[in-house]
């Protein structure tokens, strides 16, 4: 009987475990790095949050700032932007039927005032959720002109299921000749 075969470790089993060894010492260090790499992202993330959060005080939305009531609706810009502020409450819209116009980019500014509200605006990619205390802000072109739903689509309560609201679009001459008397626009009559 020789040495390796009476219990000595032969060569391979060595070099086997040694890999085995480098590839367990590998496996360790990815796993602290991406640890590392959490912690670092979320502590970052905690004191720096991301530049585009726009905060507002839910408990004042009404009394002043750009959601008061007669600032809600559509209103066309003096550069010809378009933009409609609205008001998520429970179980309503705030106004109810918005005005836009088909082929120009509308930007949509939008917070709740009370629970975590969405909306989704039917044949668009417009989807968004409205939660108390920040404003949501995205732009929407409609490629034609129609009546468009919009549901909420975060359950917020027992009445939940009656909170729509509609967006119609209009032809472009048609909507810049509306909004030449320069106040909000609406559909519902005010």
């Amino acid at each position: 009987m020789t040495a390796t075969s009476a219990g000595a470790p032969h060569a391979s089993e060595a070099v086997a475990v040694a890999a085995e060894r480098r590839w367990a010492i590998i496996v360790v260090l990815i796993v602290a790095l991406l640890l590392v790499m959490i912690i670092f992202t979320g502590l970052h993330w905690a004191s720096m949050p991301p530049s585009r959060v726009e905060t507002i005080d839910p408990r004042k939305l009404h009394l002043e700032g750009e959601f008061v009531e007669n600032n809600l609706g559509t209103t066309v810009a003096s550069d010809g932007k378009v933009t409609v502020r609205l008001i998520a409450q429970q179980y309503s819209f705030e106004p109810q039927c918005l005005v836009v116009p088909a082929g120009v980019p509308v930007t949509f500014r939008a917070t709740s005032t009370d629970a975590i509200h969405g909306f989704v605006i039917d044949r668009t990619n417009a989807n968004v959720m409205l939660v108390p205390g920040f404003v949501a802000t995205f732009t929407a072109t409609f490629d034609k002109a129609g009546e468009r739903l919009m549901p909420c689509h975060e359950y917020c309560g027992t009445g939940h299921e009656a909170m729509w609201g509609r967006v119609q679009v209009m032809a472009a001459d048609e909507f810049l000749t509306r909004a030449k008397g320069g106040e909000r626009m609406s559909c519902v009559p005010r």
